[in-house]
């Protein structure tokens, strides 16, 4: 059984609803093409990362982006 992470930012109200749709549809497809996975056994989870909690340089991407 294929597990499958997916780790995005949370930015500008993306990704949407629709985006993590399309994301688990193709992701789920691609394993399934390439390595020939049956596609009900596919697990695709999406976690999203709030820009408070990612951080580069000892400080937050969101006060970097702030500052720029």
């Amino acid at each position: 059984m294929p597990y499958i992470n997916i780790r995005v930012t949370k930015e500008n109200g993306e990704p949407t609803a629709e985006q993590k749709a399309q994301l688990i549809e193709g992701v789920t497809e691609l394993v399934s093409r390439v390595l020939g996975r049956n596609k009900s056994s596919t697990v695709v989870i999406i976690d999203e990362i709030d820009m408070q909690n990612y951080g580069l340089g000892g400080e937050s991407i969101k006060s970097i982006r702030e500052r720029k």
